[in-house]
């Protein structure tokens, strides 16, 4: 931060670091151009625990001023004992700082301020409180998703809630607290899919063999009134190479390719007029070597022309509803000429099977040239690379529009780890 010309007043530089109110205080180690900082405790009064009175409320702000004008803040940092950081602003002359993320209930924290006097010579005051414990509200509990292990560079990530936060400023506080970082890292996003869920995904898909880190910085956060965080299991996953299956639904095949080689052609069948495979980038959901299809789970009433009862081999599943990669030694006939089937990809046992030992969960499978819908973003699988970037992003609690003021970018700048 640059230096503001400064007017020269003798005096001291008076400070207050304030939870709601403050108390001001003076005083001088009597040596200004020390070569080390200078205490500045006599300078610093806290009006936090005080008298019969222990800990500090955590539902005020945290505020730093300088009194005088013979004086300035220069930098202050506050952390809790966990290593979360509170979020605060600078004013541009100096005076005041001001936290712009909540405190913790039931934590101790730590306030580092640096300050300046008139003749450049630094100051240093370190204090620590206690907040209170928490009134009786209910715990937001958050369930993080899939379970650990190693996936596909196109497995998003899942925050599951155990009460709805609808209100976008309360949004902004847990989403503030939902921690994603990766090695190599990455830009991302959460998406608020409904008021107890959310995803995140990178902008473009996980790089290959990365470590993703997912942790919640909610415990003791207020919500709102009524609701604080609560403890979360964090959550470790990481991934493997980049396969991508494309599947050509006009032309009759399905190509596989590895970090960006391509490995393997297939001939294939897609759905039929009346039952189109869906277009779009669908992730894979799990592999089931074999499962028993009948019409009747997707609304083919029994008895008709279109029913069936099938059992299955080498089924690979990317929606809920029931499409899947599969054998399909019923078309092969069609296999790379016509498109047959009610809306899965079908083809010859022995390239199912290759095709079920060659992915894993969060691998990609896209269908192009499909006359079906695209693919949907929610609720049937995983269709979130099929929302664009600038919308994905429209999905935070964290996006401000061009007309937010200064205090709501700062409300919503994410806290440090």
């Amino acid at each position: 931060m640059s230096h503001h010309p400064r007017t020269r007043i003798v005096g001291c530089t008076l400070l207050v670091i304030a939870l709601g109110a403050g108390v001001t205080g003076c005083g001088s180690d009597g040596n200004p151009l020390s070569a080390e900082p200078y205490d500045a405790a006599d300078q610093i009064s806290f009006n936090g625990p005080t008298g019969d009175r222990k800990t500090a409320d955590p539902d005020k702000p945290l505020e730093v001023v300088a009194e005088d004008d013979d004086g300035r803040i220069t930098d202050v940092t506050a952390q809790d004992a966990t290593g979360r950081h509170v979020a605060g602003e600078l004013s541009a002359d100096g005076s005041r700082w001001h936290s712009t993320s909540p405190l913790a209930a039931n934590a101790q924290y730590t306030v580092r301020v640096s300050t300046e006097n008139e003749d450049g010579a630094p100051g240093r005051k370190v204090i620590t409180f206690t907040t209170g414990k928490p009134s009786k509200t209910k715990r937001l509990g958050v369930t993080f998703g899939p379970k650990a292990g190693t996936y596909g560079v196109g497995q998003p990530i899942t925050a599951e809630l155990n009460a709805p936060v609808k209100d976008r400023a309360q949004r902004a506080v847990v989403e503030r607290g939902l921690k994603v970082t990766s090695t190599p890292a990455v830009t991302g996003s959460w998406y608020w899919v409904d008021d107890k869920k959310l995803h995140y995904r990178p902008k473009d898909y996980w790089p290959t063999r990365a470590t993703i880190r997912v942790r919640s910085n909610l415990e003791g956060i207020k919500i709102n009134d009524r609701l604080r965080g609560g403890k979360a299991k964090p959550l470790t996953l990481t991934t493997g190479d980049r396969v991508i299956a494309v599947t050509d639904a006009a032309a009759h095949h399905l190509t596989v390719y590895k970090n960006g080689e391509e490995i393997k052609t297939i001939p294939v069948t897609t759905g039929k007029p009346g039952f189109e495979t869906r277009n779009g980038v669908k992730v894979v959901l799990g592999k089931e070597r074999f499962v028993r299809m009948r019409s009747t789970t997707v609304g083919i009433a029994e008895g008709s022309s279109e029913s069936y009862d099938l059992d299955v081999y080498f089924a690979t599943r990317v929606t809920w509803s029931g499409e899947y990669v599969h054998a399909a030694p019923w078309s092969v006939g069609s296999q790379g000429y016509a498109n047959v089937s009610h809306g899965c990809v079908g083809m010859n046992t022995s390239n199912a099977e290759w095709f079920f030992n060659t992915v894993r969960e969060g691998d990609l499978v896209k269908v192009v040239n499909s006359d079906g819908n695209t693919m949907e973003p929610f609720g049937n699988g995983f269709g979130d690379w099929n929302v664009p970037w600038e919308k994905w992003q429209q999905g935070s609690a964290l996006t401000t529009g061009p007309d937010a003021t200064p205090q709501e970018a700062a409300r919503l700048r994410p806290w440090a780890a």
